[in-house]
Order: C-alpha cells, then sequence, then structure tokens
C-alpha cells in the first residue's frame, strides 16, 4: 500500500513516516533508502533537511514522496528512482541502457591505477561497455593528462556517458563511440578497462528482481558460461597485439568465482601474465592480463 503524505507534514516527520512505511515492508536498507528518496523528491541537501526540518513538505512534496514510495515499495532500486548514483565520489546520471555504477567495480580503477602510479603520465585508455561512463571518467579524473575513449553497443548509454563526462570535467579528454568490443579500433592503448556482462544465461532467471527486472540483459548476460565477452576482448588482443602498447595492460572485472577461467582462458590464448585481484570484500573482482610480459 502507498503511504500517504499530507501537504503539512513537516520534512522531519515526514522522513520518519517514510522509514517505518519501508521497514514494515521488510526493505534491507529502509533507513537509508528513505533517506535517499526523501532528498530527491522534496529536492533538499542533507544541510537543508537539518536546518528547515520542521518545514512543511508542501502538495508537490507530498506527490513527490508518495510516487517515489510506491515505486520502491513496488521493487524498483532507489538509484533508478533518483536517476542518478555515486561513484569512486564523483555523480553518475543513469539510463535505462546502463547499469547502476555499483562499489565493487571501483576495484577495477583501483586496479588500474596502481598500474600507473604517476599521476601526470600521458595515457591512452579506452573502456569497453563503458555504459554510464563511471570507469572512464574516474580515470580521467585520477590522472588530468590522460585521454580516453569509451565504447559502447547502445547509444542511449553513450549519451549518458558523455554527460556524465562533461558535469565531472572530463568531457574534453573523453570520447564516446558505437562499437563492439575492439573490432573497429586500432590503438595502441595503454590500458584498456572493461565491467563487461558476465552473469551466465541460465543464472540470471535466478537474480534479485532488483537486478533482474530493472538492469538491462545486454549488459548482464555473459552467454552460456558467462565469458563470452572475455573471449572475444582477449581473442582480439591476441590477434591484433599492436592494440596495446608496450608496457600496457588488460584490466577486466569479473564475477566472485571467475578468476579461475578467465586466468586459464587468458593463458590459453597466449597471455602468460594475467593475475586475480580481490575486492574490499575479499572477493575475487578483477584480472590483469599484461601481454607485454607475455613474449611480446
Amino acid at each position: 500500500m502507498t503511504p500517504d503524505f499530507a501537504p503539512t507534514l513537516p520534512r522531519e516527520v515526514a522522513l520518519r513516516h517514510l522509514v517505518r512505511v519501508f521497514e514494515a515492508a521488510q526493505l534491507p536498507d529502509a533507513r537509508s533508502d528513505a533517506r535517499f528518496l526523501a532528498l530527491h523528491a522534496l529536492a533538499l541537501t542533507p544541510l537543508d533537511l537539518t536546518l528547515r526540518g520542521r518545514e512543511a513538505i508542501g502538495e508537490a512534496g507530498a506527490e513527490a514522496l508518495e510516487r517515489a514510495a510506491a515505486r520502491r515499495l513496488a521493487g524498483e532500486p532507489v538509484a533508478r528512482i533518483v536517476g542518478a548514483w555515486e561513484f569512486w565520489g564523483l555523480p553518475f546520471a543513469l539510463g535505462p541502457e546502463t547499469l547502476v555504477p555499483r562499489p565493487d567495480t571501483e576495484s577495477v580503477v583501483e586496479a588500474a591505477l596502481r598500474l600507473f602510479p604517476d599521476r601526470n603520465r600521458p595515457l591512452r585508455l579506452i573502456d569497453l561497455g563503458t555504459g554510464t561512463g563511471c570507469i572512464l571518467v574516474a580515470l580521467l579524473h585520477e590522472r588530468p593528462n590522460a585521454l580516453g575513449i569509451g565504447l559502447d553497443r547502445a547509444e542511449g548509454a553513450l549519451a549518458v556517458a558523455r554527460r556524465n563526462a562533461a558535469e565531472n570535467g572530463v568531457g574534453g579528454r573523453a570520447a564516446f563511440l558505437r562499437g563492439s568490443w575492439l573490432d573497429a579500433l586500432a590503438g595502441p592503448f595503454d590500458l584498456i578497462v572493461s565491467n563487461p556482462p558476465y552473469i551466465a544465461a541460465p543464472v540470471i532467471a535466478t537474480l534479485e528482481p532488483e537486478v533482474r527486472l530493472h538492469d538491462p540483459l545486454a549488459a548482464l548476460d555473459g552467454g552460456a558460461d558467462g565469458l563470452d565477452a572475455y573471449r572475444a576482448i582477449l581473442l582480439a588482443i591476441a590477434r591484433r597485439p599492436g592494440l596495446l602498447s608496450a608496457g600496457g595492460a588488460l584490466v577486466l572485472e569479473i564475477g566472485y568465482d571467475q578468476g579461475g577461467a578467465l586466468t586459464h582462458l587468458a593463458r590459453e590464448m597466449g597471455f602468460s601474465d594475467a593475475s586475480v585481484g580481490r575486492d574490499l570484500a575479499g572477493n575475487e573482482r578483477v584480472v590483469t592480463v599484461r601481454p607485454s610480459l607475455a613474449g611480446r
């Protein structure tokens, strides 16, 4: 049942009411969900809520809160309702053809930065399946002399990524192109990064509804064993080693149980240096491949 919010209700009271509604619905993150949605629906900053929490929400605020609450109670993720999410401390707009940036993916950024610790080094980057552009934008934000390309098959995702790059101050150093993996690219690149689709197709039906019903299928489905995208990327580099510069690297996000399979696949294709990195929870999350150390 959608909660009612009287227009005369003070903001802080409306927030407490929303928390109780979400707790009664047994939402796992009821308090944080309620706070995010209240700030969004009422167009407030956290400081506004602290300093002027006793002001009435008004007619428009009541309607906006009711709509947001109804969407969340129907199972829509908070990030989709808000239309934006934070990644690497930066804001990113979302679209129907993009994933919601997740904290786990920051492991890709961390691994890439460790490979190139000199902040001022010029770098040529490419992000395959860029989505919101979050990985590329975060890397360009940290490396001010880097230039990057974001590649995606979805025009809607590319439009969102261009906007995110511009709004985070790196639009002048980023280009976003439509394409499939590395097919139309010449290189060389110092760094290739990707968070490709890696869910095995038979597993998708078992995912949480917030993912299964609201994330784009093309960004989830990694084929029968979840490795289709990795095969395409590694095969392209194996066939055209000039895609990576001398000393260049490939950094890929993986599923928590895919480290062994992916390093084995990389070595089958002739890449002797493939290593697995873990996220903050201790799960396998990143594979780094250094073709330049594989006899190039």
